[in-house]
């Protein structure tokens, strides 16, 4: 419990340091370059202390570059777009949908199935997504939309690696830092958009804080709980991500989210956990997943468990 309530911490977080690089001075594509090359740096470190070879192969580096545009440059620059004009908090409220993405487009696709309790589900999720957005008011951020991009970018980027990358041979930790190595790839063409750099020591802390732990020492935790517990423990984080999100955009940065955004909340997760429903079988299935007589898949990104048929 030590160790999922330390990763709830660390990567619920990133969401607030976000908010206060913004505040100090850098701009989203500034952002996402140091996210990407401080997370680079961290993972390549654990990779070779644990003795880990990046992949060699043409095609696994083709799709870690698609992998790494859809789950790291392009939702790392839309959050730090999005929280321009929305508050950390509902940021993280947001990024909660990401499994609904998830599921629509492998249901999209063909590669997961049809059942009641999904579709259910995925229509109460995004009825609790209206209630976040509240497109009735004037007052409506488009911000949110940049966020809710972000999720479903992660959501198409889980399907592809669970596609394409899953059984290539390669170590979870050089593979993450492959795919955040090609991520810095994907940043640096927007750096000449990126704008004069006039950061204070702040912001400064905040992007070193966001792209070493936030990012880099999060793929870390998450392997090592899969690894130990398995991934049924492991995905239990997505649930506290959107509560530590929104108690600390509260607590740092004073932020309120009223009662219509806090039911939209519980509505979105109520929604997750209804998606996540498994028949007996599958109950199975992960249970040997659990006890190691299969290896789990996991996503490089955000290291949420992807599960193939």
């Amino acid at each position: 419990m030590v160790r999922i309530g330390v990763l709830a911490l660390l990567w619920g977080s990133g969401f607030l340091w976000i908010k206060v690089a913004l505040n100090h001075g850098l701009s989203p594509v500034q952002i996402t370059v140091s996210r990407c090359v401080l997370g680079t740096a961290v993972l390549i470190g654990l990779a070779l202390a644990a003795r880990q070879r990046l992949p060699r192969s043409v095609t696994v580096w083709r799709h870690l570059a698609v992998a790494a545009l859809l789950c790291n440059a392009l939702p790392f620059a839309l959050f730090a777009v999005g929280e321009r004009t929305v508050d950390s908090g509902l940021a993280g409220v947001l990024n909660a949908t990401t499994p609904l993405w998830t599921l629509l487009i492998g249901l999209a696709i063909g590669v997961e199935r049809f059942a009641a309790a999904r579709i259910a589900g995925l229509l109460l999720g995004f009825c609790g997504v209206l209630l976040i957005f509240a497109p009735w008011h004037a007052h409506a951020s488009w911000g949110a939309f940049a966020l809710l991009g972000a999720a479903a970018s992660y959501g198409a980027g889980f399907v592809y690696m669970g596609r394409w990358l899953t059984g290539r041979g390669t170590a979870p930790i050089a593979l993450s830092a492959a795919q955040l190595i090609a991520a810095t790839g994907w940043s640096l063409v927007a750096l000449p958009a990126a704008g004069p750099v006039r950061v204070d020591s702040t912001g400064m802390a905040a992007v070193v804080v966001l792209g070493v732990f936030c990012t880099g020492v999060t793929f870390y935790l998450s392997y090592r709980l899969i690894a130990d517990e398995g991934p049924t423990s492991a995905a239990t984080v997505g649930y506290l991500l959107p509560v530590v999100s929104v108690a600390l955009g509260a607590a740092v940065l004073d932020e309120r989210l009223g009662v219509r955004v806090l039911a939209g909340m519980a509505v979105v997760l109520l929604a997750v956990a209804l998606t996540r429903r498994t028949t007996p079988a599958r109950r199975l299935v992960a249970q040997q997943l659990d006890h190691g007589t299969d290896r789990p898949v996991w996503s490089l990104s955000q290291n949420r468990q992807i599960r193939l048929k």
